[in-house]
């Protein structure tokens, strides 16, 4: 007998102004696709966040967040953020985890931890890494994610 799942009450994060959201309530009702990483992470700078663009460019009922997870308590800005990225700009919207408050509810075994959850808020798959065993999971899971959406 399967087991229901609920659905995820809140994943609370910061913009650049330190406002803190919800984006359970802020992008409810479409399939999510979250990247839980960190700009000291070269896995994630330099595959994780080009392959997250990827998807946001080709699936376009998924929408594509990044939380960047910090683990001192030395402040990140919009600035450090944007420092990865040759436009100079976000390829999609990009929180702050203060604490790594996100990466610890989700039990996250590194970065980038990725995170796809469904249209009516269920955590649909989990999955740790940016090399190629963990891109072919992740292709899989979104495209069962976004085809049943």
């Amino acid at each position: 007998m399967e087991t229901e799942i609920a659905p995820i009450p809140s994943i609370k994060v910061q913009d650049f102004d330190n406002q803190e959201l919800n984006l359970m309530d802020k992008y409810a009702g479409k399939p999510l696709l979250i990247i839980i990483y960190n700009n000291q992470c070269l896995g994630c700078t330099g595959r994780a966040i080009p392959l997250a663009y990827e998807y946001q460019q080709e699936y376009d009922n998924l929408q594509v967040i990044g939380i960047h997870s910090i683990f001192n308590k030395l402040p990140v800005t919009e600035e450090d953020i944007k420092s990865i990225f040759t436009s100079g700009e976000l390829p999609f919207p990009i929180y702050l985890d203060q604490d790594h408050k996100v990466y610890d509810q989700f039990n996250a075994e590194g970065t980038p931890q990725w995170l796809l959850i469904t249209a009516d808020g269920k955590l649909y798959r989990s999955i740790f890494g940016s090399q190629l065993g963990a891109q072919n999971r992740l292709m899989y899971a979104l495209d069962a994610l976004c085809n049943e959406a």
